[in-house]
Order: C-alpha cells, then sequence, then structure tokens
C-alpha cells in the first residue's frame, strides 16, 4: 500500500536539510560483480542527467560513478544545473537548448535524458511541447512526481506549485498521452520514498514502470542495483 505523509513545514525543511545526506561513498562492491552493458562511445547516446527541485548538479555524483565503471566516457556524460525557482516550462526551454547543443557537440542523433524529481516534469513538457521526442531515445524519471505530490502544498515557488496535484501545469502535461513519441520511457519509484505522495503519482501510462525496494527520496538515485536497471533500460 501506498504510504501517506502529513507534513509540516519545519518537517519538510529537515527534509529538504537532509535530502543530501547518507549516499553511498562510491560504487559499491556488488557491481563489480555484475555483467552490465559493456558501452561502445560510437554505439550509445549522450547521457543527460536533470535533478530535482531544491538540488543542483551534486545529485548524480554517486550515479555519475556508477556510469564511469560502466564504461561511459565524460564526454558523453552531461551533468545539467538550472534554477529550480523558475516554471518548469521555462526550464523545459533551456533543456531544449541543451539537447541542441550536446548533438552538435557530439555528432549523435539523439540523446537519453535521466531526471530525478521535479526533472521529470521540465523533460516531459520537453518532449511533449517542444519537440523534444525527435531528439530522444530514451527518457527516465527517478522518483518524479508525475502527477503531483502533497508535499508541493508546503512551498511558494512557481516550479514546486507545479508539482501540487491537480495544478494546471500537471493537467496539461498529463492530457492525452502520457508517453508521446517514438521514445522509451521508463519510471522507477520506492514504496519508501517521503517526498513524493502518493506513490501512484510517478508511473505514466506506457511507460516501463518499475517499483524498487525500500529507498528514501535520496536513495533512489544513488541505489547500485536501480543504476544497473537504467542502464541496461537506455543501452537495450
Amino acid at each position: 500500500m501506498a504510504r501517506r505523509v502529513k507534513m509540516g513545514l519545519a518537517a519538510l525543511l529537515g527534509l529538504l536539510a537532509l535530502s543530501g545526506c547518507g549516499r553511498e561513498e562510491g560504487p559499491p562492491n556488488w557491481l563489480k560483480e555484475q555483467e552490465l552493458p559493456q558501452p561502445q562511445a560510437a554505439g550509445n547516446d549522450p547521457v543527460i542527467f536533470v535533478h530535482g527541485w531544491h538540488a543542483d548538479a551534486t545529485t548524480w555524483d554517486i550515479m555519475l560513478q556508477h556510469f564511469r565503471q560502466a564504461g561511459f566516457p565524460d564526454a558523453q556524460l552531461f551533468n545539467w544545473a538550472y534554477d529550480v525557482s523558475q516554471s518548469n516550462a521555462r526550464t523545459a526551454e533551456q533543456l531544449r537548448e541543451l539537447v541542441d547543443r550536446v548533438l552538435r557537440q557530439t555528432g549523435a542523433q539523439r540523446v537519453d535524458l535521466v531526471t530525478h524529481s521535479m526533472g521529470g516534469l521540465s523533460s516531459r513538457y520537453y518532449l511533449k511541447f517542444l519537440g523534444g521526442t525527435a531528439k530522444v531515445d530514451s527518457w527516465v524519471s527517478i522518483a518524479g512526481p508525475n502527477h503531483g505530490t502533497f508535499l508541493s502544498n508546503y512551498c511558494a515557488s512557481v516550479a514546486c506549485g507545479e508539482m501540487r496535484l491537480n495544478s494546471t501545469f500537471l493537467s496539461n502535461l498529463n492530457a492525452g498521452d502520457e508517453t508521446p513519441g517514438n521514445v522509451r520511457y521508463g519510471t522507477w519509484r520506492s514504496p519508501c520514498d517521503e517526498a513524493i505522495n502518493p506513490d501512484s503519482s510517478v508511473p505514466l501510462t506506457g511507460a516501463m514502470n518499475v517499483q524498487t525496494s525500500c529507498l528514501s527520496h535520496s536513495g533512489l538515485h544513488d541505489d547500485g542495483r536501480v543504476f544497473a536497471q537504467v542502464l541496461a533500460f537506455i543501452t537495450k
């Protein structure tokens, strides 16, 4: 059953202050024992990482280590930072510019997008409304509030307000086809995610929807098993 969390503003601020804690110090040993896909520089898409609200590019420190260990060169990994207070629609416009730059720089035809939390919303807006489906091969949402979260009731920024259940932004984003175009969509959610409530917010119709073991909101993007699943998804 999905957990329901009622949280006051003080508790929310405490959660945000702790959001970067408890990470692994490096790739876990079990990764070295697995037969992971070994990408070739010319055979895989560049990967763009999009962090969430009240976060920055350090969100991806552990996952980037995992990707490098799996054989991805730095020239294929793009860890992007943006203004998390602005509208997700504005962020989507900036993401469109970034994707175009990455394609020019690498000579690739398409990119893969790996997102955490609110980063899934701006990237979905880019796909649905700004022509992104022609330039994205795979899209990954880790702990994404794709249908909203109750916790957004406790913050005031434009972007955070757009994560409220039944917000105008989300209603437009989820109207009709939730997974448009010739893009492979995948979502990952945890039954113990303290930031995304209800849990049913994350899955999308038409996507590969995965429920993980009991992981925290930040633990989802650092977990080695989640990484291995994401890697297999974007390289298949």
